[in-house]
């Protein structure tokens, strides 16, 4: 891989624009590399480090999948990769795909958590795909071995895999409906579940979703999205080359140090700008230059003609701060694009049509929980966020617990039924079947989300998320992950733990743990809640309220299963009191 031309791959080409219409995703990087366009690798500053084009790409994976196939790996293996944005990734990724076997992401060691933790995380992960290698970027090296050899698979940097020699030699034939790539959803470490994704459902999600953003021939991505994440992978990567796009990348870690860097990628692209972000990255921005003045001196954000919004609930308030705070500097607030996926469905359920920005309904929050009104009290509204359209070929219906569907406005749980839908959760068919359902006519099943909304008029409107998960900063945390983090610690057993996410006075959210006490000296409580906070910490990278409570305080289910969704609603009713902790 070179470093000879700094110059940026450009926006457009000769080529004819194909949207994703491919068989396999093979086809889609074979017909890429015919294009000058690429990826572009920049560092903290903004600074481009290396252009990549697609055709570069295509000759380092080309050669990345012959050294797999003379190590004997091939159709339907998986080989672990650490999403590392650069080259390496991006070359090895479609080098597996070459090669029949299946690219897993996982991710880089985070600032919190340390050593050990990211080991563990790396072992129970690589336990879950059984991959034959694990292939890791040079920096982590103790760590990224270490993980693997606890695992039992091998594990070499990108310089040990690429000094293995590469002969020439046949390669499989790829066929739509083999698996392209396996990816971990929620990131979780102690239950961990590979979405299976074949080459069908791919372009076809990277077909509708291009369709609903009506990608033009001048269109640049801008992105500093982590490749581990769907929309990060399949929007800001596997699409680029499926749409033959060119995109200009920020690593994640560098964003978080310099977030206006993001903006002054897009100020400096000359055609219109393509990125997304979840929430908390507009949040960064609009805090970040407040203080400051002057924006339009600095930042040209008049090309950005698509803003998406997308991977945790979206909060029009901080969507309002951005466009105060960056409107002087040409940003529109019709750019923004919410949207709703999740890597069950590739990436994309539905995308609003460009131009229609933000919208919201204001509804009642007894009617969002389900509670009876209480006409003693004034009425209290949320702002719930219109996410768009279903993409093209996608079908999307609210039912009820029991199945049925539901009217326009009526709120149940969101299902969606099309090819983009997963194979499988892999190796484990009890998930697979709790959220695959048979439709009654035989043309496919459907995807039974988890998540809570309501249709209107054809857009989808989103008023909960999947009933057990905890999403802050747009990642994905499971409670099992908590729970289990917090058991470790002496004197706990199974079910002793609840983890859910509570909303905080400024709005945002946090994780709450409620943990059954047994201690009643005053100073071993505040030890075992400080104890129970640094656990916390080290999953999640954030502060969270540790509630200590009596034994047998917890709801359980008719199975005898720890409820989170009644411990939580018990817990914000005041149902459940916690002990005082200076008593």
């Amino acid at each position: 891989m070179s470093d000879d031309a700094l110059t940026p791959t450009p926006n457009t080409c000769d080529l004819p624009r194909r949207r994703s219409d491919f068989a396999t995703f093979n086809e889609a990087i074979d017909y890429a590399a015919r294009s000058a366009k690429g990826l572009n690798f920049h560092d903290m500053r903004g600074t481009l480090i290396h252009a990549y084009p697609f055709s570069e790409m295509r000759s380092d994976a080309l050669e990345a999948a012959r050294r797999l196939v003379a190590m004997g790996i091939g159709k339907d293996d998986r080989v672990a990769l650490i999403a590392e944005t650069g080259p390496e990734f991006a070359a090895l990724f479609c080098g597996c795909v070459y090669a029949g076997a299946w690219p897993v992401p996982l991710p880089l060691p985070t600032t919190f958590g340390g050593k050990e933790s990211y080991i563990d995380q790396l072992a129970v992960q690589l336990e879950s795909s059984d991959p034959k290698m694990l292939l890791y970027p040079g920096e982590i090296a103790g760590m990224a071995k270490a993980g693997a050899d606890r695992q039992g698979c091998l594990g070499e940097s990108w310089d040990e895999f690429a000094a293995r020699p590469a002969p020439e030699c046949a390669l499989p034939e790829a066929s739509p409906d083999d698996i392209c790539y396996l990816q971990y959803s929620s990131g979780s470490t102690r239950f961990p579940t590979g979405v299976a994704v074949t080459h069908r459902a791919l372009l076809h999600n990277l077909r509708g979703h291009a369709t609903s953003m009506q990608v033009q021939s001048s269109d640049r991505v801008v992105s500093w999205l982590p490749w581990y994440h769907d929309m990060g992978l399949v929007g800001c990567f596997l699409s680029l080359i499926a749409n033959q796009m060119s995109v200009d990348y920020l690593r994640t870690e560098h964003f978080a140090r310099r977030p206006l860097a993001w903006l002054d990628l897009i100020s400096r692209n000359q055609g219109q700008t393509l990125s997304y972000s979840p929430t908390f990255g507009y949040d960064i921005c609009a805090r970040r230059i407040s203080s400051q003045s002057h924006v339009e001196d600095r930042f040209d954000l008049s090309r950005w003609r698509i803003a998406g919004n997308g991977a945790d609930m979206i909060r029009p308030d901080v969507m309002q701060s951005f466009v105060n705070a960056f409107a002087k500097a040409g940003f529109k607030a019709s750019a923004f694009t919410p949207s709703y996926g999740l890597a069950e469905s590739t990436l994309a359920v539905t995308v609003m049509p460009p131009g229609e920005g933000i919208r919201v309904e204001l509804v009642e929050e007894e009617r969002l929980s389900g509670r009876p009104r209480d006409l003693r009290r004034p009425a209290r509204y949320r702002a719930i966020v219109n996410c768009g359209k279903p993409i093209a070929g996608m079908e999307v219906e609210i039912r009820g617990e029991d199945g049925s569907r539901r009217a326009d406005h009526q709120i149940g749980k969101v299902w969606c039924r099309g090819e983009s839908v997963m194979h499988s959760y892999f190796r484990n068919r009890e998930a697979t079947e709790e959220c695959l359902v048979p439709s009654e006519d035989g043309t496919g099943a459907w995807l039974d989300t988890g998540d809570m909304g309501y249709m209107a008029d054809g857009y989808l409107f989103i008023v909960g998320r999947a009933k057990d998960m905890i999403i802050i900063n747009g990642k994905n945390h499971w409670p099992q992950d908590i729970e289990w983090a917090v058991e470790q610690l002496p004197g706990f057993n199974h079910g002793d733990i609840a983890a859910f996410a509570v909303e905080t006075e400024n709005g945002d959210e946090t994780p709450a743990v409620l943990v059954h006490c047994r201690v009643s000296d005053p100073e071993e409580r505040i030890k075992l809640r400080d104890q129970i906070a640094d656990k916390v910490r080290g999953v999640t990278g954030m502060n969270c309220v540790v509630e200590l409570v009596p034994p047998r305080t917890l709801p359980r289910t008719s199975s005898g299963k720890l409820s989170r969704a009644k411990a939580k609603k018990l817990y914000l009713a005041g149902e459940i009191q916690p002990l005082d902790i200076a008593a």
